[in-house]
């Protein structure tokens, strides 16, 4: 068995950033760009005493979804939590502007088979958000990052693949919901504010950070997908997050562009009902949400395996 075919059945949960890059795409086709030996590190971390990576926690390179190419953007939250500084979010950036080119070459020298032959973008988020000793520049990144986000549009599907530890959390929460497609696995989070700042700032009482179950039941995978806030629910493992991304690059834009959950009036009136929906149940916990969009035994759901859980779910529907 191939080092390869080994990763397809390890824990996406437990990969590191390299290990998930090269098992999302096909056996061999990955390239890193800007690797650990081309040793673009952090300026701004020695000044503060700070010890650096190589590729500054951020793995990027290109490789091949059959037809497709595939270009990968895959955080490693070892490093200061997967937090985004100034070379990190430039690689980030660099990624998406090469999709960007990609595209653009394929529809001036091939426009009939552009189509099948388009780019797609996997961003394997792993992070807390901006990088605070290098804050300034972490946020301008995000910003960057989200600017390049809207120039590739209704051209190449980028795709936010959420299965790793840290989660998803700080401004990378706003960049992974402005992305087309959101696939996560039920051990995956995504936030626009950590447990720790929420009970830091609102007190133990409102948020209890160290109950684990009450976090997952907030910011994990199977509220997210019960609440539409993300499109597929995978297993936790690298071959399901690739069968899957696999059948998005095979999708149409059209299809693509019907699975935001933000970026049209419609989607905002979607939410505006969905805030009015939550306002009239009044949820005491996330679980109040799943029982009032259907599940009548939402417990069920929070002990349910994988499977189990797929064969019950109810999702909310966007027209409450």
């Amino acid at each position: 068995m191939s080092k390869w075919q080994t990763l397809q059945n390890s824990s996406f949960l437990e990969s590191n950033a390299r290990q998930r890059a090269h098992g999302l795409v096909d056996e061999g086709s990955f390239t890193e760009l800007v690797g650990p030996l081309e040793r673009f590190v952090s300026p701004h971390l020695p000044e503060l005493g700070e010890a650096v990576e190589f590729d500054d926690g951020v793995v990027t390179g290109i490789g091949l979804l059959g037809k497709h190419p595939a270009i990968v953007i895959s955080q490693e939250g070892r490093f200061i939590g997967g937090a985004v500084g100034e070379v990190g979010g430039a690689k980030m950036v660099g990624a998406l502007k090469l999709a960007q080119s990609i595209f653009e070459d394929l529809q001036k020298r091939n426009p009939a088979d552009a189509a099948a032959r388009r780019p797609i973008v996997l961003i394997s988020f792993e992070t807390g958000g901006v990088r605070l000793h290098e804050a300034n520049a972490g946020l301008l990144a995000h910003a960057e990052i989200m600017d390049q986000l809207q120039n590739l549009r209704r051209k190449v599907p980028v795709v936010a693949v959420v299965g790793s530890k840290i989660g998803c959390f700080g401004g990378m929460g706003f960049v992974a919901a402005a992305t087309d497609v959101i696939v996560m696995s039920e051990f995956s989070r995504i936030g626009l504010t950590g447990p720790e700042v929420i009970e830091q700032e609102m007190g133990r009482a409102q948020f209890d950070a160290s109950d684990r179950a009450l976090v997952f039941r907030t910011t994990g995978g199977k509220h997210k997908y019960i609440m539409g806030d993300c499109n597929y629910l995978v297993e936790d493992r690298l071959a399901a997050f690739r069968r899957q991304v696999q059948d998005i690059a095979g999708m149409s834009m059209e299809q693509i562009e019907g699975l935001r959950r933000i970026g049209s009036r419609q989607k905002v009136e979607q939410q505006m009902k969905l805030v009015d929906f939550a306002l009239g149940v009044a949820p005491a916990d996330s679980t109040d949400m799943w029982k009032a969009v259907g599940n009548e035994d939402p417990q069920t759901l929070t002990d349910a395996s994988y499977s189990q859980f797929m064969a019950i779910v109810k999702r909310l529907n966007p027209a409450v």
